[in-house]
């Protein structure tokens, strides 16, 4: 039987390439677009199923999550890929900005981490991935970015409670940390970078895939690190 996945941010670089990876080996893909992305986003398969949500909005991600049970029935994994980036020191960061990262990071993860977490309970089996980030994980490495990493340590607190609710059944939920991704993006923010170093969002996909696997189905691993040589 297909494997029924969610995956949040199909459109983005590293959501596409995890949307590609599940299809190309037989899952079946429900994944979140905005409608900015339906002017550019032109990949179509018949195992993937694409739907505008507003992440943001509690009812709105409630709504996606109910709809993909009634229509495909158990979920058997989340990957969550949806955020933001900011720059700011302490002293150039107000709340506001806090909030605007807390919404792009948090919120939109948490809005559907919460009732595919439910889903999964009942199911007593499923795999939730939230994406961190080194900032999020090392307040050192967060300097000159607070909102950003504040909204992102939260990301990590979050897996460490719903692994604990979750203790004695095979629901687990991992923080994915990538180092620098290897996208067209960040190689024109970073021209002169050694991106050979980088991981790219295949490799990403291809991690996650495993853990979804019935070879990774005893793995309890909160923090999965994904740095490459960087």
């Amino acid at each position: 039987m297909s494997k029924k996945i969610i995956v949040t941010g199909a459109a983005g670089n590293m959501g596409l390439a995890v949307v590609k990876k599940f299809i190309s080996e037989g899952a079946i893909v429900i994944g979140t677009v905005t409608m900015r992305d339906l002017d550019r986003f032109t990949f179509t398969n018949e195992n993937f199923e694409n739907v505008i949500v507003d992440l943001a909005n509690e009812e709105s991600a409630q709504k996606f999550v109910e709809d993909a049970i009634k229509k495909y029935g158990n979920i058997d994994a989340a990957v969550l890929t949806v955020g933001g980036f900011a720059m700011g020191k302490i002293a150039e960061t107000k709340t506001i900005d806090i909030n605007t990262q807390y919404q792009l990071n948090f919120e939109t993860a948490y809005n559907i981490a919460r009732p595919v977490f439910v889903q999964m309970l009942k199911q007593k089996y499923g795999r939730i991935f939230l994406i961190g980030s080194r900032p999020g994980m090392d307040a050192a490495k967060g300097k000159g970015m607070i909102a950003y990493s504040l909204s992102k340590s939260l990301i990590f607190h979050l897996a460490e409670l719903m692994n604990h609710e979750a203790k004695g059944t095979n629901v687990v939920t991992s923080v994915i940390v990538p180092s620098t991704i290897d996208t067209l993006q960040n190689r024109q923010a970073m021209p002169a970078a050694d991106s050979s170093s980088w991981v790219t969002p295949e490799k990403i996909a291809g991690i996650i895939y495993y853990y979804c696997s019935d070879d990774a189905d005893s793995l309890r691993e909160p923090v999965i690190k994904i740095y490459n040589n960087s």
